[in-house]
């Protein structure tokens, strides 16, 4: 099907994608909220500052462990059974964390965030991967993964609201609202292509002559999957790689206002103003070079392998720009710096996410993008650990920052010499 008569093809996939982008930000909204009401949790429970660590590391602990179990789940059960019990879990856990009555309560409510969350980017490389051409991709990509830059924009204001406002029981009530409405969306709307009553022949036509990933169950077991996948040089490349991107946004997802308020001596109000400028550009980054700007070029016919290697190099070296911030005293300088980083680093991470149903062999998308995960959200429970250590020894970020160059110069080294073409690793 060539470019002029794309026009006349239904969009109904680009409902799925808006859709998976809803749930994306939702689950990210879910996940800073305890961030936001940390100082009223410290004080209605007289929680330490390292019990409030702990706290925010509850969710990651077992969202990371959960990674691979859950793509292999995924291939085996499918995006639509597991993403209706993942969605209706959400509701579970904040409904519970809006009524917890102390230290104990809040972390396992957290931890069961974390189980209920684990399917969520996953099952959106894999309905993703089904549901768009190659030619598509990189823009369906974005609109998921943008959603979790977009969250810190507009989440922790909306939170902040109703937590200072109605009180810190109300900013987990919302998110539980919010699960609520996802969790119904999804089960009246997503399908698997193969049994969408909406979706019409051409349109599934179109999605599947420009190279959808076919539907189905992996050949082998689960378990000669994964042991065949860990071998793979290329799947290493794309693991390192993402690890190392990771390492990078988990660190000013997690450490950002803290840098702006010690290193920057601003006000927690003035900070949070400041801080929502990077997570801003890297919303545009991700759909514009990301998303938009990728599909274009592979449009116009230029090879893949290239275009997509391209942007996830160039992407990850803008990263670098986090060095720049180890040199400045300036608030603006800093921020522009750390914009400049993010950016990059926003334009990197959908061509990872889209390389799981790119590089997985028949079945296998749901494992390939659960070890990626796992090894990115592993450094969601490094980095910021890592960061309070260095910040706390030297009362600088000048180590913590140059650290995270030194992991994303590692990172670069997996993407281009690792992990060799964007094609199908050979069937086991």
């Amino acid at each position: 099907m060539h470019q002029g008569n794309q026009a006349a093809v239904p969009r109904l996939r680009w409902g799925i994608g808006a859709l998976l982008g809803m749930g994306v930000l939702i689950n990210y909204l879910d996940r800073i909220s305890v961030s936001v009401a940390g100082p009223q949790l410290q004080s209605a429970f007289g929680l330490s500052n390292q019990e409030l660590g702990l706290l925010f590391s509850a969710f990651f602990w077992t969202y990371a462990m959960l990674q691979i179990p859950v793509g292999m789940v995924l291939d085996k059960f499918g995006v639509t059974r597991i993403g209706r019990w993942g969605a209706f879990l959400w509701v579970v856990a904040s409904s519970i964390t809006a009524l917890a009555g102390g230290f104990g309560g809040l972390f396992a409510a957290r931890a069961l965030l974390g189980i209920a969350e684990a399917p969520g980017f996953p099952a959106s490389a894999k309905a993703t991967g089904y549901w768009f051409p190659r030619r598509e991709r990189a823009m369906a990509t974005a609109l998921f993964d943008a959603a979790a830059k977009f969250s810190s924009v507009i989440g922790v204001p909306l939170v902040a609201y109703a937590v200072v406002t109605l009180g810190w029981r109300w900013g987990f009530g919302v998110t539980a609202l919010l699960s609520l409405a996802y969790f119904l969306a999804f089960w009246a709307f997503y399908r698997d292509p193969s049994h969408h009553p909406r979706l019409s022949a051409a349109e599934a036509d179109y999605i599947r002559q420009g190279g959808a990933t076919a539907e189905g169950e992996s050949q082998t077991g689960s378990l000669a999957t994964l042991g065949y996948l860990l071998r793979q040089r290329k799947m290493w490349g794309l693991t390192i790689g993402f690890a190392a991107y990771g390492y990078s946004f988990y660190l000013f997802l997690t450490w950002l206002p803290g840098f702006l308020v010690q290193s920057m001596h601003m006000s927690i109000l003035k900070s949070a103003s400041f801080a929502a400028v990077p997570w801003m550009c890297a919303t545009v980054s991700d759909l514009l070079v990301g998303g938009w700007l990728i599909d274009h070029l592979v449009q116009r016919g230029l090879d893949e392998t290239r275009v997509r290697k391209g942007v996830l190099v160039t992407g990850m070296l803008f990263g670098l720009s986090v060095f720049g911030a180890v040199w400045t005293h300036d608030p603006y300088w800093a921020i522009a710096w750390i914009s400049l980083a993010l950016s990059g680093l926003a334009a990197a991470a959908p061509v990872s996410w889209s390389l799981p149903s790119l590089i997985a062999p028949k079945g296998a998308t749901g494992t390939v993008g659960g070890i990626m995960n796992f090894a990115n959200n592993m450094m969601g429970v490094v980095a910021p650990i890592v960061t309070g250590f260095l910040v706390g020894a030297s009362h600088s970020f000048t180590n913590a920052f140059l650290v995270a160059g030194l992991v994303l110069l590692v990172g670069i080294f997996a993407f281009i010499v690792l992990l060799g073409r964007i094609e199908p690793i050979a069937e086991p």
